[in-house]
This record gives structure tokens, C-alpha cells and sequence, in this order.
């Protein structure tokens, strides 16, 4: 059969017969949805069409590196999914990062911006600690307080993700071996205990480096006219 078609073509569609079965499927996941509301619960999809809150949960993270002045401030907000039901919980939402330093305007927004609309889409998105720990700065990285050497400032902000998502419960937090946990234990004990020694000669009104004295057993014995005496009882070995 012959159509004559006497306007222009603008777009046309292709129906393929695969398209039946996933009507089919769209109709079961419907159908779930509504048997999970008639148990009272609130069910909420997070997909790209998900409207922002007028209130969000937010934890804000402070990154201080050697080589910037100022610090930057990340900020991750949250949303409570399925709220007031036993399937509530938090996902993260937008990210917004802060700084004095103007330097990097640029790519810090268009990160912000990628990585919120990937919090916005929904699904498994731990994927991002990974990708940003990766980063490599080809100048080299720089050595946190404590230790810890840091690649870039992006891997840093892949950490304080990870952080985040550890807190919310949407990344387990790993976990040491038995033998790993007795080492630092010991090594805790050890460190309680010289910390607890040395504070016994620190809490003292005499001078700084004063010996202990053995008729006292105070730490005030200092030399003194050529002579070791103690501050607290008067005991020289001069007589």
C-alpha cells in the first residue's frame, strides 16, 4: 500500500521487535513498586530526573596541602532515600569545593559538576575512589602530616570520598588481619606506657632536666655550686 506523505520529514523512529519484551519488563517493575507501597513503605528511584530537596545533609572535609596556601573546603551533600521507612538510607548528591586559591577555577568546577551528576544518576558510584586515587601529578605529589604520601590533590579528593562514603555506609571500611591488629596493640601499649613515663618527670615545678633523686624520689637534682643537690629535700652529695 502506497502513502503519499505531503510534509516534509523532520525525524523518524525505528521499532524493532525487541521493544515488546522491554515494555514487558517496565510493566513488572511498575508492578513491584506498587506491591511495596501497599506495605506502606516509600519507594524513591534516583535517576538524572530527580529534583533537588530543599534541605540536603552535608559533611564538610578540610584539604590543607604543602603546595598551596590556602586550603580547600569539599563539601558533599547527602540525600535520605526512602525516608521513614526500614530501607532508608543516604547517597551522595552534589559535591561543591571551595578554595581561595583561583588558580584552578576551571577544572574545579567542571569536576564538581561531573562528579554531582554522577551522584545524581544513581547506581554504584564507588567507582569514582578508584578513578580519582589514580591521578598522578606529573610534577610530583607531597607528603601529608603523619606520613602518608598523597599523588595528586585529585587522589586526595578521591580519599575524602572514600571517607565520605565509609561514613554513610555505602563503602565497607577496610579491615585489618588478627596479626596486624596484635602488632599495633602492642605497639599502642608500648607507647601508652614510655607516654605515662615521661609525664612523670614533665609534671614538675623545677628546672627542666632536673635527675631523680634517691632520698626523695623526686626529679629535682641539679648541679648546683659544682655539686649535685636536690631542689625538694636539700640532699647533696657534698654533705
Amino acid at each position: 500500500m502506497t502513502i503519499k506523505i505531503d510534509k516534509k520529514i523532520t525525524k523518524y523512529r525505528v521499532d524493532k521487535p525487541e521493544a515488546k519484551p522491554e515494555a514487558g519488563k517496565g510493566e513488572e517493575r511498575r508492578a513491584e513498586v506498587a506491591e511495596l507501597r501497599k506495605d506502606g513503605g516509600k519507594v524513591i528511584w534516583m535517576h538524572e530526573k530527580l529534583e533537588r530537596p530543599e534541605v540536603l545533609i552535608g559533611s564538610t572535609y578540610k584539604i590543607k596541602t604543602p603546595v598551596s596556601d590556602h586550603a580547600m573546603y569539599v563539601t558533599i551533600n547527602d540525600i535520605v532515600l526512602n525516608e521513614g521507612t526500614e530501607h532508608e538510607h543516604r547517597r551522595p548528591f552534589e559535591v561543591f569545593i571551595n578554595s581561595k586559591n583561583l588558580d584552578h577555577f576551571q577544572w574545579i568546577v567542571a569536576l564538581t559538576r561531573i562528579i554531582s551528576a554522577v551522584f545524581r544518576k544513581g547506581g554504584d558510584v564507588t567507582f569514582l575512589v578508584d578513578e580519582l586515587k589514580a591521578v598522578f601529578d606529573p610534577r610530583g605529589g607531597y607528603w601529608q602530616p603523619g606520613g602518608k604520601f598523597m599523588p595528586s590533590i585529585i587522589a586526595e579528593l578521591g580519599y575524602v570520598i572514600e571517607k565520605h562514603l565509609q561514613t554513610i555506609g555505602l563503602m565497607a571500611r577496610p579491615e585489618l588481619d588478627p596479626h596486624r591488629k596484635k602488632m599495633i596493640d602492642e605497639k599502642r601499649e608500648e607507647f601508652e606506657a614510655r607516654k605515662q613515663q615521661t609525664d612523670a618527670f614533665a609534671r614538675t615545678d623545677y628546672p627542666e632536666g632536673a635527675q631523680l633523686c634517691l632520698k626523695c624520689s623526686t626529679a629535682a637534682v641539679v648541679m648546683m655550686d659544682g655539686c649535685m643537690t636536690c631542689l625538694n629535700c636539700g640532699d647533696s652529695k657534698c654533705g
